[in-house]
């Protein structure tokens, strides 16, 4: 009863976060408006105030020239002045003098019309920023609540799922696996796409350089290596995440692939056998999990082994799929190892107590021999049908 209660109330934390999350979502989406609408008013007024400062412009040079041609008409009549009268001399007096003060008021004006010009443009931008943060913000507030509410909702009968251990492994490798070949897809899609883009524009650039501009065409040319090493390196993760060729060719092609990559990228020597294999007769997530496994006994091969040679055998035999990897390296103390398996000592690797983990919760078994200075041999050991119907 205890725990139904604990389930129960954790239910309740959970829908209490989505709600504050929507009513946050909903408050940033309300600020962004009025910060929008702030925004539009502002323009406004902005296109109203330049019309006026244009005006103001106008007229203080209109001033300014009449403000000049009266004091060249007081100039002429004070030194001519025994052919002017001395009302003349006045009006011409007069007449810069109130030029001289228009044109001040005006210039005053004008003044306070840029101050105010200056002043608006600043709470335009202000305005702008606020809106735009709020978006990113409503953005991402979004993903969360996509992420909580997919993750969350209704967790009490997903902790009652877990508690089934073969149910729970199955499930936790399913979900692991559509996430990276969601992320692949992600990546392939978004950002190797726009990488590729920035290239073709590169070189659209140098094509269009009508002046001879060594630097800029060498800093042009160096973003272009750039861009194709990280196109590269993308690809890269994206065959990490999820080998695509996993679903399309199989597991065979696909661990031929990345057993020639690592070949490759290791000069480690790695023969790759298949032989009474039937791709047809293996679930889905036995691929997958195989593949992670070899995947990782590669990964630990070269991180620690000091391997100069390698080889994997795979078959089927007596409805298990079986899978022997063996190399020449300088092998490990068994007893330290059970020590810290738990730990997962291989800094951001899947670690042998992983490997075994994902054998166990297939109904399957992986065992390793390894002696100092005699190398190791891993075999695993996993039905080719996991009996998982819901997956």
């Amino acid at each position: 009863m205890s725990e139904e209660i604990s389930l129960e109330q954790l239910d309740e934390i959970v829908k209490k976060t989505i709600e504050a999350l929507e009513n946050g979502k909903k408050q940033i989406f309300e600020i962004a408006e009025s910060a929008r609408q702030e925004w539009k008013d502002l323009e406004a007024k902005l296109a109203e105030l330049q019309g006026k400062v244009k005006e103001a412009v106008e007229e203080v040079e209109k001033l300014a020239r009449l403000e000049k041609e009266s004091r060249y008409r007081l100039m002429v009549v004070s030194k001519n002045f025994k052919l002017y009268s001395e009302d003349d001399i006045k009006k011409a007096y007069d007449a810069a003098r109130e030029f001289q003060i228009r044109l001040a008021l005006k210039r005053e004006h004008e003044q306070n019309l840029i101050a105010q010009r200056t002043e608006l443009e600043m709470r335009i931008r202000r305005t702008r920023e606020i809106v735009e943060r709020a978006e990113y913000l409503v953005t991402h507030v979004a993903v969360a609540m996509n992420y909580l509410v997919n993750a969350l909702t209704n967790i009490s009968s997903t902790i009652h799922e877990l508690q089934k251990k073969e149910m729970m492994g199955i499930r936790i490798i399913t979900a692991q696996e559509q996430e990276r070949q969601r992320l692949a897809r992600d990546i392939h899609d978004g950002p190797a796409q726009s990488l590729s883009n920035v290239v073709l524009k590169c070189e659209l650039c140098e094509k269009l350089l009508e002046r001879d501009v060594e630097r800029a065409k060498q800093q042009i040319g160096e973003l272009k290596q750039l861009v194709k090493s990280s196109l590269q390196e993308i690809r890269r993760i994206i065959f990490d995440l999820r080998p695509m060729s996993l679903d399309d060719l199989g597991l065979v092609p696909t661990l031929e692939r990345y057993v020639a990559t690592f070949i490759e990228e290791t000069g480690i020597d790695v023969t790759f056998e298949v032989y009474d294999f039937d791709k047809k007769s293996v679930d889905k997530v036995v691929e997958v999990a195989v593949f992670r496994i070899i995947q990782e006994a590669l990964n630990n091969i070269k991180k620690h082994s000091r391997a100069t040679r390698a080889s994997i055998k795979m078959y089927i035999k007596d409805g298990s799929l079986i899978v022997r990897i063996v190399d020449n390296g300088i092998g490990f103390d068994k007893e330290k190892m059970e020590e810290q398996k738990r730990a997962n000592i291989h800094e951001g690797g899947f670690g042998i107590y992983g490997m075994k983990q994902r054998a166990e919760l297939l109904k399957g078994k992986l065992t390793i021999q390894s002696q100092e200075g005699k190398g190791t041999v891993v075999l695993l050991q996993i039905p080719i049908d996991t009996n998982e119907k819901e997956v």
